[in-house]
């Protein structure tokens, strides 16, 4: 853990579908410049809570803080009172997010791809979202495709593409949600790489993965979820090395770490 300004702050977040019950009282805080990875079996609800975190779901009970902002909603008597859309559609542009399925514009080539936002949202001039644009492109190791449709990539070229785009907002916090999961297991290492730097270059970030080899690497802190709870966190020597709760040691087992 550092010492800087909390970027992220989950406090007692609920969240159901129906009777069933997905996040039961969830309270994280992610540092600024640090990277948190979610482990735990599928349904444990950590995708769900990645979900939450820029309002793509809304949180039954409890506060979600980005940049000390809360997310979603406004306090106003003590009560907090939704949000219209306009002002969260605001809040999500300090917030990037990968999802497991690329969702790139298959009309648009990849350069179109990562100016769309900028010019349109966040009404940039078009030849400066260019420039910052093919810079990204160097960075992910795609420049000399930007010119390429997304049919035409493999998927980690895509998935590449994709992380570009979401930094082309200038994004205070990055959320990853099983990134690498839809990959063939030999384009993995590239994404991986990816993620690696832009963990090195200080982007604060939270990760929903099955990579425990990048987890263990790469993350500040590893939360472990099961069943809509944070069982067991820490830094990755502790939870990796010497996990306390019975549940993180037989997941890692069955895993294989």
């Amino acid at each position: 853990m550092n010492n800087r300004p909390p970027m992220l702050q989950a406090q007692n977040v609920h969240k159901s579908y129906g009777r069933n019950e997905i996040l039961k009282g969830i309270d994280l805080e992610v540092a600024t410049g640090e990277v948190m990875c979610l482990i735990g079996p599928s349904g444990s609800g950590k995708s769900t809570f990645l979900r939450c975190i820029n309002h793509l779901e809304r949180i039954d009970q409890g506060r979600i803080y980005v940049d000390t902002k809360l997310i979603g909603g406004r306090i106003h008597k003590g009560r907090i009172y939704e949000q219209r859309e306009a002002e969260i559609c605001r809040q999500r542009m300090d917030i990037g997010m990968v999802f497991q399925h690329f969702n790139l514009f298959p009309h648009m080539t990849v350069l179109q791809n990562l100016i769309e936002g900028p010019v349109r949202v966040k009404k940039e001039n078009r030849e400066s979202a260019v420039e910052r644009a093919r810079k990204l492109l160097d960075r992910v190791g795609l420049k000399h495709l930007e010119a390429s449709y997304p049919k035409q990539l493999s998927g980690g070229q895509q998935q590449r593409v994709a992380i570009a785009r979401s930094l082309a907002m200038a994004p205070k916090l990055m959320l990853f949600d099983e990134p690498t999961s839809a990959l063939d297991p030999e384009l993995v290492g590239e994404v991986l790489a990816v993620m690696k730097d832009l963990a090195e270059s200080g982007m604060t970030m939270v990760v929903v993965t099955h990579e425990i080899g990048f987890a263990r690497g790469v993350a500040d802190q590893v939360v472990f979820m099961d069943e809509g709870v944070v069982v067991e966190a820490g830094a990755p020597t502790k939870i990796f090395a010497n996990p306390e709760n019975d549940r993180t040691k037989g997941f890692l087992v069955n895993v294989g770490k």
